[in-house]
């Protein structure tokens, strides 16, 4: 099969497109032929490698993917090879405490796809039978890719841990970025006020279109918490979603009293200060997530495959021009879900 991998770690020039074997789907496996892998900021940090991350190389990146079941392994009976699917790639054990309480998330034994085992930048991959969900027919293999990894870990973060509920107020730190669009998305649907904070009047135009109320373009206003004090009658927003992580102080003031900090990720950094004083004062909660459970999943993508939700589309590379893909996401020129076609 053809993919794309890296032998050391480095900046989108290590990646090669490649023949590789096929894999095989051992025992409650599953082969899929991809039609579509879409790209995310994790691919960015496996490729560049982070202090204590180990690989079996050459390592394929990519967690997100849809295509068709290709080969099923012994055991599995949920599948037939031509069934479309799309991969959710939350790996989980099964077998321990938290699996069995139903947060396959918080796994004793969790992987996530395309991190630490192989991904979807081929052609074809393997994962576990009940980490496929079926597609409806005529579903866009590509919008499904897009869909699965930001949906999933948006939905658990406000729906699941951050109990969003109708009425309430959420600031969200960023206008373009998957996770974000997506997050616009569900705080509206659970019927949400949802104030936006971009870098550019070109990504907040994209927040509007999507539902944002309120918008604020932190290339005019640096001191975005102060403003969004004011919009609120100097009260301050029920929630905040903040996924950059140096911008916490701010969120912290935008924050109002008992409010709650969302975040899956930092992309600004991993390391940074806050004012402690603003969180016992203000009895803020932080409220932290990776990815979501298996129910979370079907019952987000339910909501995409009808159309209350859809995933806002970039641009799509072909396979062999991943690494052009991974630069666009680098340069942050990307509004919305970059994808590759897979042939």
């Amino acid at each position: 099969m053809k993919a794309i991998l890296f032998h050391e770690h480095g900046g989108p020039e290590v990646l090669t497109y490649a023949d590789l074997a096929t894999p095989e789907p051992g025992p409650g496996e599953v082969l899929v032929k991809l039609e579509a892998a879409a790209l995310n900021r994790l691919d960015l940090w496996v490729r560049e490698g982070w202090p204590g991350i180990k690989l079996e190389y050459p390592h394929i990146p990519g967690a997100d993917g849809a295509g068709t079941v290709a080969a099923i392994g012994e055991g599995v009976s949920e599948w037939t090879p031509g069934d479309r699917v799309v991969i959710n790639a939350n790996l989980s054990c099964g077998a321990c405490e938290f699996c069995i309480a139903g947060q396959d998330n918080r796994c004793l034994h969790w992987h996530l796809l395309g991190e630490t085992v192989p991904g979807t930048y081929a052609e074809y991959v393997v994962v576990p039978a009940g980490n496929l969900l079926a597609l409806p027919q005529g579903f866009d293999a590509r919008a499904a890719a897009a869909a699965g990894l930001v949906f999933h870990t948006a939905w658990h973060s406000l729906i699941t841990r951050g109990e969003l509920r109708p009425g309430e107020s959420i600031l969200i730190v960023g206008a373009s970025g998957g996770v974000n669009t997506a997050s616009i998305q569900i705080a509206k649907l659970a019927g949400a006020s949802v104030y936006v904070v971009g870098s550019s009047a070109e990504k907040l135009k994209l927040a509007e279109s999507l539902g944002a109320d309120h918008l604020i373009d932190r290339s005019k206003e640096e001191n975005w918490a102060k403003t969004v004090y004011h919009m609120t009658a100097k009260h301050g927003v029920d929630v905040v979603v903040d996924n950059v992580g140096t911008t916490f102080p701010l969120s912290m003031r935008a924050a109002r009293k008992g409010g709650r900090i969302l975040t899956v990720g930092n992309t600004g950094g991993a390391k940074f200060e806050i004012d402690n004083r603003f969180v016992f004062g203000k009895h803020l909660s932080i409220l932290g997530s990776t990815m979501g459970a298996r129910t979370d999943f079907a019952t987000v993508m339910g909501l995409v495959f009808q159309g209350a939700l859809q995933p806002v589309m970039d641009k799509t590379f072909p396979l062999a021009e991943a690494a052009a893909a991974q630069q666009r996401l680098v340069d942050g020129e990307q509004m919305g879900k970059i994808t590759l076609a897979i042939s």
